[in-house]
């Protein structure tokens, strides 16, 4: 046997035993390439930049502290990227995560459009993806996946909220200003099939191009309709945009209610309470509702200047979930985390005895929100009266009438 031959035989039996000795390690519970890397994708600078944005990172940051910033001595990174609000760009920018970056996990994703895509990398390529800032009941449903959990609200629960109590309030007639997209169609229909549950009637619609900023057309055709509520199934800048300028309509004083079907504290920020007083919302977290909630906000607005919107917090309760996961499984195999996610109790200053489904909606209380007016707020960021609690069990939709495959087997 010559020289050459005996030591590509021996380099041979040291790649097989290293490929060994790695593949046994991660059977018996690893971290796949010595860190656990999050990325944190949204829009950064585009109209729910508020909404997500910077904050949803820190948000992120703020879960992994927590532990450290590592996990049995391997790091914990947090990455970003803008997505634009267009759905190829935040598919590209997925695979380059996953095949290039070793991303481990895609969390946040407002844009329901961006979300069903990411959702389909991340099933395809086995990623968990974490989802606070998409609306879409969707990626619970019909686009479900064994590694999408969808964490903050949906469109359903929206609608349980908002559109129920204002329907029950007499007011029966609707009009709806939706954005062209998944997202607000997806609102639209959800809304809709609740107003027509309780007898009420939807008098016409019209939909409006994602980022708009002149509403006068759409909102005559609102006011012209007669109807006692125009919804707004819309978010972000297009919700504040179509509030400002129906007051400047002088729509409101007419007699009309306009309901903002997603509104975050950050758009009443914007607005000003002088111009959302009286607005009912539904949101799956306010700052101010509990010593826990207020101490964690306290904490978020000393990283960013303002208190965190319901997307944030989902962010930060979703990242230390996953974490807590990972640590639990001494993996991150994502099928492996996702089960030890089922498994432990979801329990802290966003969700109070949360669960998964095994579709992968987590499930916890929602809060039916009506927004103080300017003499009723003791100071900076106190906007909410919280009207009642919303259980969670009645905020979402069961996992076997979701139409989720998954959770048919």
């Amino acid at each position: 046997m010559t020289k050459m031959l005996k030591r590509m035989l021996a380099g041979t039996a040291l790649t097989a035993l290293s490929v060994g000795i790695a593949t046994a390690a991660n059977a018996q519970g690893a971290i796949s390439d010595g860190k656990i890397k999050i990325g944190v994708l949204n829009d950064r600078s585009g109209i729910y930049a508020d909404v997500a944005g910077e904050g949803s990172a820190v948000a992120a940051r703020m879960a992994a502290e927590e532990f450290g910033n590592a996990i049995d001595g391997m790091p914990i990174e947090v990455v970003v990227a803008d997505h634009q609000n267009k759905a190829d760009i935040a598919a590209n920018i997925t695979r380059q995560w996953i095949d290039r970056e070793q991303v481990d996990v895609v969390a946040d994703v407002p844009n329901s459009a961006a979300a069903l895509a990411v959702q389909e990398i991340t099933r395809d390529k086995n990623r968990i993806f974490l989802m606070s800032g998409p609306g879409s009941s969707r990626l619970t449903g019909d686009a479900c996946s064994p590694t999408g959990l969808h964490w903050t609200y949906d469109n359903h629960a929206l609608a349980a909220g908002t559109a129920r109590a204002l329907t029950q309030e007499g007011k029966t007639s609707w009009y709806f200003l939706t954005a062209d997209y998944a997202f607000g169609q997806s609102l639209e229909a959800e809304t809709t099939a609740v107003v027509k549950e309780l007898g009420g009637q939807v008098m016409g619609g019209v939909r409006h191009p994602l980022g708009n900023s002149d509403f006068s057309s759409f909102l005559l055709q609102a006011q012209g309709s007669g109807a006692q509520v125009i919804g707004l199934a819309n978010a972000g800048n297009d919700t504040t945009n179509a509030i400002k300028q129906a007051n400047e309509f002088g729509i409101t004083q007419a007699g009309q209610t306009l309901a903002g079907m997603l509104l975050f504290i950050s758009d009443v920020h914007a607005l000003g309470l002088d111009a959302a007083q009286g607005l009912v919302a539904t949101t799956g977290f306010y700052w101010d509702m509990d010593d826990e909630t207020r101490a964690w906000s306290a904490k978020y607005q000393e990283k960013m200047g303002s208190k965190p919107t319901m997307v944030h917090a989902g962010v930060y309760s979703s990242v230390k979930h996953y974490l807590k996961a990972v640590q639990a499984a001494k993996t991150d195999e994502s099928k492996a985390v996702v089960s030890k996610m089922h498994e432990l109790p979801i329990q802290d200053m966003f969700a109070k005895n949360g669960k998964l489904l095994s579709n992968g909606r987590m499930v916890h209380d929602m809060y039916l929100a009506r927004v103080k007016s300017p003499s009723e707020s003791k100071g900076p960021w106190d906007y909410y009266d919280i009207v009642r609690t919303i259980p969670g069990d009645q905020a979402y939709l069961d996992a076997a009438a979701s139409g989720c495959k998954i959770a048919q087997k």
